[in-house]
C-alpha cells in the first residue's frame, strides 16, 4: 500500500553542511564538496555550509543556530563519528534530538559491511530531528558521504519517495504521508424519518 501519491511533487529542501575536522579547510574539504554537490544535484538548496574543529561545543552550536532558523529542514555533518577521543559529533548531535532516527545509522552500517565489512561497526552515524529540522551526522570520508546520500539520504529527503520519506516532517507545505495524517471520522449517518 503506498502511502505517498504518485503523482506527488518534488519540493526542495534547504540543507547545512557542516564538516567537523581539525585539519581541513574548504580547499581540502572532498566530504563537505561531495554533500553539496549531491543535494544541489537533486534539487535542494544549499542553506548554510561551515567547518568547525573537533569540539562537542563548537558543534552543537552551530547545529543549535541551524535548528534554531526557520529556513533550515535539514543538517548534514561530515566527521567525528568515529572511536577516536577527539571524535566527539554524536555527543555534541544526541542532546539536541527530539527523537532519535535510530534506522538511519543501523542501515547505514548494514550498506557499509558491503564495501568496508566488519569494520563498519567503528562507524557511530547517527541521525536524528530537532525542532523540525532533520541532523544525520556521517563519517568523514568521501567514500561514507556518498554510501549515505546514495543509499538512505537521496530518496528520504525526496517527497516523491514512496510509501514515505521525511519530507513532511521539515516542510509544512508538503503532503504529508498517508500513515502520519490523521484518520477522518466515518460520516454521521442521517437521522432516519
Amino acid at each position: 500500500m503506498a502511502h505517498v501519491h504518485a503523482d506527488a511533487p518534488f519540493v526542495p529542501l534547504n540543507i547545512a553542511v557542516l564538516t567537523v575536522s581539525d585539519t581541513r579547510g574548504f580547499d581540502r574539504d572532498g566530504s563537505g564538496d561531495l554533500l553539496c554537490a549531491r543535494l544541489i544535484e537533486a534539487g535542494h538548496w544549499l542553506g548554510d555550509r561551515r567547518i568547525v574543529p573537533d569540539d562537542i561545543y563548537r558543534i552543537r552550536a552551530v547545529v543549535s543556530e541551524w535548528i534554531a532558523r526557520d529556513g533550515i529542514h535539514a543538517v548534514l555533518v561530515n566527521g567525528g563519528t568515529g572511536f577516536t577521543p577527539r571524535d566527539t559529533t554524536p555527543e555534541a548531535l544526541a542532546p539536541l534530538f527530539d527523537k532519535a532516527i535510530e534506522g538511519f545509522g543501523e542501515l547505514f552500517r548494514q550498506i557499509s559491511y558491503a564495501d568496508i565489512g566488519a569494520s563498519t561497526i567503528q562507524s557511530r552515524a547517527i541521525g536524528g530531528v530537532a525542532n523540525r529540522t532533520l541532523v544525520f551526522a556521517l563519517p568523514g570520508s568521501p567514500k561514507a558521504c556518498a554510501t549515505a546520500w546514495d543509499g538512505i539520504l537521496v530518496s528520504q529527503l525526496d517527497a516523491r519517495t514512496r510509501p514515505c520519506n521525511f519530507v513532511a516532517m521539515v516542510r509544512p507545505d508538503a503532503s504529508p504521508c498517508a500513515s502520519r495524517q490523521p484518520a477522518t471520522p466515518p460520516a454521521a449517518a442521517e437521522p432516519q424519518t
